[in-house]
Order: structure tokens, then sequence, then C-alpha cells
């Protein structure tokens, strides 16, 4: 006697072969079932396609295929194609919960989610799976942004299946979302009760210590999830970031290490030992994995800072340079790789390139006020005065009379022979914090020698005269 798997599988092999051959092999319509849902689970939808085609005109009345054929339709989004079908299976079929999931699928995709709950509610009363319809009808209700009801739904799946660990991590999900962290630590409490070797409930409930800065309680939740799975790369994980908060940076090193003999390398293990070897004061081995990290992923941005700031703490400016560039080769578009590289460039007097990496900064969005200024500062060093005054007025878009940008407005304006604006900038920044007079002093010693700034610090100096 044939097993269900061993069937299914001759049934695969005679359909494969049928296709190669073109002679046509005749299926029963469970088998075509067994066919379509296999390529649809391995996303070859083409296939999955011709099975429907191939089934249906050897059983064109099967309600079964006709369905195949609508969860196709809606896949390429041929919606009102699908939902006619469906009301002609309707008509036949009343008691069909695939139809009425079928329909809530179409509502969802065209962004009907309240109908589409309506819909599923319906097939709920029909199914004898009611976990996968609990589940949809939770998804719809994350489409709604109505966390308490999904959250309901997805505690009722997990009721009927304590091993849907989809349905354990959408409930975390939506009550952090809540805010509500403490009460999801008390819910997986007692879902522990019950399962005390659930490794990814230990995992779920160690992370919300973690958010809550219990990093002693997280700790014993990641040990707890390791005993339930020793395997379990995510809890490894989880226990060195946990014992980096505790400043056991060795042991750190150890959970990150157990990953690296669990699977491939990831490079955020190789990066997170690295940063514990720089912790340790072991400069030379935090080089060498933050190394391997950009080998294992060179888009990870964290390993090049990581690469980069090393560097830079040892004062070794043209390899900071040498790394960033690479770094910039790879992505020319991350906003932390150039303003790096505008400070490494500043560094070493190279003093037109690190005003370009400013203003690339600026351009990807970088608008924090010490951008703008070290921008402005690299323009007056270059001459650049009138670059510089378009600089700091686009900054006032952000930083409303802020006296760094005013001090320096009124600086520039009063070296281009343009006092009246001069003295409105330098009366503006005064009036903000007279202490920042000294970026005029810094900046324009001449201007700081005006009778008109003189007359300004003394009659701040001397109120009453």
């Amino acid at each position: 006697m044939q097993r269900p798997g061993e069937q299914a599988n001759i049934s695969l092999t005679r359909f494969e072969s049928m296709l190669k051959t073109n002679d046509v092999y005749f299926f029963d319509s469970e088998e075509f079932e067994q066919i379509i849902h296999h390529y649809l689970e391995i996303g070859k939808i083409a296939l999955a396609k011709k099975a429907t085609k191939l089934g249906l005109e050897q059983h064109p009345s099967a309600s079964s295929l006709r369905l195949f054929q609508v969860e196709m339709l809606v896949f390429e989004d041929k919606l009102d194609e699908a939902e006619s079908m469906l009301e002609e299976l309707q008509l036949l079929e009343q008691s069909n919960e695939e139809i009425y999931i079928q329909k809530a699928n179409i509502c969802s995709r065209r962004d009907n989610h309240k109908e589409a709950i309506s819909f599923l509610e319906r097939a709920l009363l029909l199914t004898e799976d009611q976990a996968d319809v609990l589940s949809l009808i939770g998804m719809e209700y994350l489409f709604l942004e109505d966390y308490e009801n999904a959250k309901l739904k997805f505690m009722k799946c997990l009721a009927h299946d304590e091993q849907d660990y989809s349905a354990l991590y959408n409930i975390v999900y939506c009550f952090e979302f809540l805010n509500e962290n403490e009460t999801a630590i008390e819910y997986l409490n007692d879902f522990l009760n019950k399962n005390p070797y659930s490794e990814v409930a230990w995992h779920q409930i160690g992370k919300l210590y973690y958010s809550l800065k219990m990093y002693k309680k997280a700790l014993a939740a990641f040990d707890f999830a390791i005993i339930s799975d020793d395997s379990f790369i995510g809890a490894y994980l989880e226990k060195g970031k946990t014992q980096e908060k505790l400043e056991l940076y060795a042991e750190a090193i150890e959970s990150y290490t157990v990953t690296l003999g669990l699977d491939d390398p990831t490079a955020f293990a190789l990066l997170r030992i690295g940063n514990c070897y720089d912790k340790l004061g072991d400069t030379e081995l935090a080089l060498q994995f933050y190394l391997k990290c950009v080998e294992e992923d060179g888009l990870l941005d964290k390993a090049w800072i990581a690469i980069t700031d090393f560097y830079f703490r040892k004062k070794d400016y043209q390899k900071c340079l040498y790394y960033i560039d690479k770094a910039l080769n790879i992505d020319s578009e991350n906003v932390l790789y150039w303003k790096r590289y505008a400070t490494i460039c500043k560094k070493l007097n190279l003093f037109e390139e690190a005003e370009q990496g400013y203003k690339r900064t600026l351009e990807l969005g970088d608008i924090e006020i010490e951008t703008w200024v070290a921008r402005t500062d690299l323009l007056i060093h270059l001459g650049e005065f009138d670059a510089a005054i378009k600089n700091l007025n686009q900054a006032t878009e952000f930083y409303t009379d802020h006296p760094e940008i005013e001090y320096r407005l009124g600086g520039l304006y009063f070296h281009i022979n343009e006092k009246i604006k001069g003295q409105f900038h330098l009366n503006n920044g005064y009036r903000e914090d007279p202490d920042y007079i000294i970026i005029v002093e810094e900046l324009f010693p001449a201007m700081y020698q005006d009778q008109y700034v003189k007359q300004l610090i003394s009659n701040h100096q001397n109120p009453s005269l």
C-alpha cells in the first residue's frame, strides 16, 4: 500500500514526464490538487498554471481546481475575472469555505479589509481548520491597524495550535505596538507554564525583558531557549547582545562564536565579536573580525564604520580614507560614509574634498546643525564666501535664528561689505546668545575690531549706558 507522500511523488514524476514527452496522462482531481499545491509552495507559478489548465480540461467541473485558478488570477491581479468565477462557484457551492476565503483575498487586495473580515467570518463558520482562518482575520485587523482585535484573533489561533509560532510572533508584535510589554510577559509566562520547552516563547520573553532593560532576566530567558533548542541561533545572538549590555564581553564572544559553528558565519555575529574584542582592549583581534565582517557582507555599513573609526582613534587618517573610499565605492548613497569621509579629509587638510563630503551629506538628508556649520567653515577657509552664505541661508530653513548660523552670516556679510545685512544677523545672534560672539573673533578677526561690533559688546556689558 502506498503512503500519501509516495503517491504525491509518483503523480508529480508522471506529470513532469508528461510535460517532457507531450503525451497526455490521466490524473484524478486530487492528484492535480497535490501537483498544483506543490508548485505553488515552491513558487513555480507557470507550472502551477499549466497543471491547473490541464486539470480543468480533464475535470471541468472540479470546484477545487477552479478555486486554484481563482487563486492564480488573484496573484496576477486579475481581480474582476477572479470575482466573476467565484460568483459562479458560489451558486453551486454555498457551503465551501474556500470561496469566502478567496473573496476575502480579493477584498484585501482592494484594501477593503473590513469586508474581507466579513467574508472570513463566514468562512470561519464553515471550516474545520479554524486556526488558518483566524490567522487570516488577524492579518486583516493588522492591515486596519486594529492591534487589539488582531491580538485576540492570533490568541485564538494559538489556542487551537500551540505550535503555531507565527501566531505567537504576531501576538507579541501586537502587545509591543500597544506598548503592553509587561502584559505580554505575563501572557508568555502563562503560555510557558503549559509549554515549558517552547524555545520561541523563551526567546520572545527574553527580547521583551531586554527592551525593558531587565538584562539579567533576559539572559535567563535566552538560556532557557537554548536549553529547549541548543541549535537556536537567534537565542545565542540575543544572549550575546544581552551579555554585552551587562559588560560580559568575553562571555558574549562565546555566545556569538557558537553561532559561527551552527551555520554559515553572519556578518552581525562577526561585527559583534569584533566590538567585544575592542571593548576588551584587544584591538588587533577586533580589527580581524571587522575585516572578516566586510568580506562576509560588504553592504553592512556598521562594519565599514567600525573599521574607519578604529583607524580614526589611532589617528591613522590615510587608512581611514582608504577604507571609507572602499565603502563609498560599494554604497555611494550612504550618508554615514560621506560624513566620515568629510571629517577624515579635513584631518588630512584635503579641504575641497572635505567640503564636497559635507555637501553630499546634506544632499542625502543629514541636516544636523554641525554639518551645515562644518561645511560653512570650510567654504570660508577656501574663500568661497558666496557659497558659504548660500549654504547658511539654506540652513535657516531648518534652524531659525540659531546663533551658530547668525554670527557666521553676520561675519560673511560684513566681509563682502553688506554691512546692513551683517548688522542684522549679528544682532540676531547676539540676542540669541551673546557668548557665541567668539565665533566672530575666531573666523572674522578683522570684523571683531569693527566699531559696530565693539559698541554692540559694550552695550551688552553695560546695559545702563
